[in-house]
């Protein structure tokens, strides 16, 4: 119980300087909503979603891999916030204080979840602005959102890793952004990956990321007219793909994270 308090009370230290920095957050919300738009309106149309090129299949079949997007970016602002802490020697007057260990980091993380969560909730008004709509029960969508959820907090504790692994915040932005490209673009996230090469369709259909995206859009009612399910695993039961590879990468990543805490701040 005292680690769990321990984490509450970091939890709260990032948010109170988070909502002092209102830029964080305005800075975060600029880059979805610009791929909204570009995807829809120069995009839309132009690229087809199973049997169907209309911009309205094509928006609502990429609204779920706008969504996965935004919440795995986050990674490089939860990277730059545990380096620039570290940094400026924040994380020693933390390790001279009785608490615990994993306290700092499961703060740093679940602050950041609290972020993603409001980035999400203002992305989802501008979707639904451009014409996105879901076709399920409320339940499901909630389902959908909670998916993507549980992927950025697994995702921010690789962030937290490459934060405590370089020596700059600049260097955590650039090492927490620069593997997420193709990570996010080798995916079904932007396009169907039955139109890939046979390669990279199987990287896209066993890819983390490919599996919540396909689970939100399941969960969504957004898979468009005619799209053929990929026959790999992931892509025929995504919600439980999605599932287990957040715990799998929150286990392991969290695990080498408060390793690398204890001896960083040795």
């Amino acid at each position: 119980m005292s680690a769990v308090s321990d984490s509450l009370v970091i939890t709260r230290r990032n948010l109170i300087r988070m909502g002092r920095i209102p830029e964080m957050i305005i800075f975060g919300l600029v880059q979805p909503i610009m791929f909204v738009v570009l995807f829809t309106y120069v995009f839309g149309g132009s690229i087809q979603v199973g049997s169907s090129t209309s911009t309205q299949a094509y928006r609502e079949f990429l609204m779920a891999g706008i969504f996965a997007q935004t919440v795995t970016f986050a990674t490089a602002g939860a990277g730059a916030g545990i380096a620039d802490d570290m940094h400026k020697g924040l994380i020693d007057r933390f390790r001279s204080l009785p608490m615990a260990r994993g306290a700092v980091l499961t703060g740093r993380t679940l602050a950041d979840s609290v972020q993603t969560a409001l980035t999400l909730i203002v992305l989802a008004v501008v979707a639904l602005l451009v014409g996105w709509r879901t076709h399920e029960n409320f339940g499901k969508v909630l389902a959908g959102f909670g998916l993507l959820l549980l992927l950025g907090y697994a995702f921010s504790w690789i962030g937290a890793l490459i934060g405590l692994s370089v020596r700059t915040p600049e260097a955590a932005t650039s090492g927490g952004l620069i593997w997420l490209f193709p990570l996010t673009f080798i995916s079904n996230a932007f396009v169907d990956a039955n139109q890939m090469p046979s390669f990279l369709r199987h990287i896209a259909e066993w890819n983390p990321f490919s599996a919540t995206v396909q689970a939100c859009r399941e969960l969504f009612g957004n898979l468009p007219p005619g799209f053929q399910t990929p026959d790999a695993w992931p892509m025929q039961h995504p919600v439980w793909a999605s599932l287990i590879w957040s715990v799998v990468i929150i286990l392991f990543f969290r695990t080498l994270a408060v390793r690398k805490y204890r001896r960083a701040s040795g």
